[in-house]
């Protein structure tokens, strides 16, 4: 298994997953349980999908996942700012 700890997309990604808990905590009740567990959701995924890209020899389907991941993320932003 490759290290992934020293790889600066790892650390942006479990950043994020971090941002998202703590941004997630103060949403209304509401928020919190529905847009805020699939943010939450997402953001736990992202970093998943990174030790695997890290792992596989053929990254580009994985690193696709991901891509496609972040898309949905940008779209539940944008209902969670509306």
């Amino acid at each position: 298994m490759a290290r992934h700890e020293h790889l600066p997309i790892f650390k942006a990604t479990l950043d994020f997953a971090i941002y998202i808990e703590q941004i997630a905590s103060g949403f209304s009740r509401y928020h919190k349980y529905t847009l805020g567990s699939e943010l939450r959701g997402l953001s736990h995924r992202m970093v998943v999908l990174v030790v695997r890209a890290n792992n596989v020899t053929d990254k580009k389907l994985v690193l696709n996942e991901l891509s496609e991941l972040i898309e949905e993320t940008w779209t539940q932003f944008g209902i969670v700012s509306q």
